[in-house]
């Protein structure tokens, strides 16, 4: 199997990429094109949908990034992690998540599977 920690700061590269053209470049090159990305507020399919969302991200948390928290799980060709979105100055965490990435034979990513664990008050 690819490795997973690679695989996870690749995937958390995007998320923090501010510029759009290199976050689609790079959501291109880490997954198919056929990848479905959901989570409870989002369900896109593809590099393009993908950065799409990531960018209503930035544009409602600006000056924000996503970091890992605590180790990758992983089995078979599935990885699992938790993140949190805090301010670039740190702080507390904003939202914290849990996501599962399904991986393909070549390492791409083909599908996110996004959880909230803490959300924003509305």
């Amino acid at each position: 199997m690819t490795d997973a920690n690679t695989v996870v700061r690749r995937y958390v590269e995007i998320w923090n990429q501010p510029d759009g053209a290199l976050r689609a470049k790079a959501a291109a090159e880490l997954l198919t094109e056929d990848c479905r990305f959901v989570d409870p507020i989002a369900d896109v399919t593809g590099p393009d949908g993908f950065a799409a969302v990531i960018g209503g991200v930035h544009e409602r948390f600006p000056g924000h990034r996503i970091r890992p928290i605590g180790d990758v799980d992983t089995h078979h060709d599935v990885l699992r992690f938790s993140w949190e979105l805090v301010a670039d100055g740190g702080g507390d965490s904003v939202v914290i998540g849990t996501d599962v990435l399904t991986l393909t034979g070549d390492g791409q990513v083909g599908a996110v599977n996004g959880f909230f664990d803490k959300v924003p008050a509305a």
